[in-house]
């Protein structure tokens, strides 16, 4: 579904990327890991191609360069990190641009399209949210919506940056387990970057570790999450401990 190949990526002359090559295969759920400024959310834009970079990035099995816009939209979704709060829009009409891709060049959204947004905002428990302006919505409501307009069009692969960062307890775990019904039950690939390392440890059988733009590991939890390993990427002592009645670790930073 995803494969990059010897991947070099620059803001201009700073280099974000250096020579990172991986592959993602159908109905995968990768968490991506790393410290601030790794390149996680960089290599998250190479992959939709809003940054060039050097290096193949294929899609579905086709260059990402060689899809059109309503294709490529079609195929991937993207959850980004904040939502901005001045957005004039009911929590229905932005949900519905998720469907753009999918509607006639000239007309409105046809019973299907609704049908489908209204499929997305029951699956992020969001549809009694649907007449209330963007402005009004917490960080939270925010969030869960947009994933419910990354949703709404169906996508084969959905890539999200940080989706947790401003949901509490109990919506981050309704998130996850929303998340892996869509990995379940419809083989949606899916590619997350992920700051808590107990949370990627609980929900993710693969994790991806980047440090300073290049990928230094990349396989089982129990093989990425270990303590000397996370200790040279994040540049602090961590403390890696097994989570009783769990196949999960919680990994949290020692003082020194």
């Amino acid at each position: 579904m995803i494969t990059l190949s010897h991947i070099t990526a620059a803001y201009k002359t700073e280099t974000v990327l250096t020579d990172v090559s991986f592959r993602i295969a159908r109905g995968e759920r990768v968490a991506l890991v790393g410290p601030n400024g790794a390149g996680k959310s960089s290599l998250l834009r190479v992959i939709t191609g809003q940054l060039p970079a050097h290096g193949s990035i294929q899609v579905t099995g086709t260059d990402i360069a060689k899809l059109s816009p309503r294709v490529r939209a079609k195929r991937l979704a993207v959850v980004p990190q904040d939502i901005a709060s001045d957005i004039p829009f009911t929590a229905h009409e932005f949900v519905l641009l998720g469907r753009t891709a999918s509607l006639p060049r000239f007309g409105g959204p046809a019973t299907a399209d609704l049908e489908a947004v209204r499929e997305a905002m029951s699956l992020t428990k969001t549809w009694h949210l649907r007449l209330r302006p963007l402005p009004e919505m917490s960080g939270g409501e925010r969030q869960r919506l947009a994933l419910a307009m990354a949703l709404a069009n169906r996508p084969e692969i959905i890539l999200l940056d940080e989706p947790t960062s401003h949901l509490d307890l109990r919506h981050r775990a309704e998130l996850m387990q929303l998340l892996i019904r869509l990995n379940n039950e419809r083989q949606t690939t899916i590619l997350m970057v992920v700051h808590d390392l107990t949370l990627a440890s609980q929900f993710f059988p693969r994790i991806i570790l980047l440090s300073e733009g290049r990928k230094i590991a990349d396989g089982p939890p129990s093989d990425v999450l270990r303590a000397k390993l996370l200790e040279e990427a994040y540049a602090c002592r961590v403390s890696v401990v097994p989570l009783p009645g769990l196949d999960a670790t919680c990994v949290l930073p020692r003082l020194s």
